[in-house]
């Protein structure tokens, strides 16, 4: 594990840990360390030198699609010159709003939305399309997803 500039960098050991913890996150230590062939107490220091580094930001749930977030889209969104940190502000407490990323090109955000339904999802966008800042939003609904990394 060495350091670069602040910046940790997982060995393969720390690597094999990362995979096991996200295919089980709640996974024991001792099988851990059974599975990558180092002592409980080491398997623990690592585990806790990977999240005071952030390389573990938390251990979660992941709900199946078809409960929460039964239809996704992605939501463009084109926002007045000097408006991003305002718009942001009024999109962050939208519970269906996942994720919000800051763009290049002919876009400023990308909003990933999820909701259990289409109906759900259109008021989330009419919402985002009448706040202040916003100029136009375009939506794509998500029809599948062909695979995903979690890397």
């Amino acid at each position: 594990m060495s350091d670069i500039i602040g910046i940790m960098q997982p060995d393969e050991t720390d690597k094999a840990l990362l995979a096991l913890l996200e295919g089980n996150a709640r996974i024991s230590t001792v099988a851990l360390a059974r599975r990558v062939g180092l002592s409980r107490t080491t398997v623990q220091s690592r585990i806790e030198r990977m999240e005071r580094a952030g390389l573990i930001a938390g251990y979660t749930t992941v709900i199946p699609a078809h409960d929460a977030d039964a239809v996704r889209a992605h939501v463009m969104i084109t926002v007045t010159p000097r408006q991003a940190a305002s718009v942001e502000a009024a999109l962050r407490p939208i519970r269906e709003i996942r994720e919000l990323h800051a763009v290049s090109g002919m876009v400023d955000m990308i909003a990933i939305v999820g909701a259990g339904s289409t109906e759900t999802i259109n008021r989330v966008i009419d919402r985002i399309g009448m706040l202040d800042g916003v100029e136009r939003t375009t939506s794509a609904i998500i029809l599948s997803t062909r695979f995903r990394r979690r890397e």
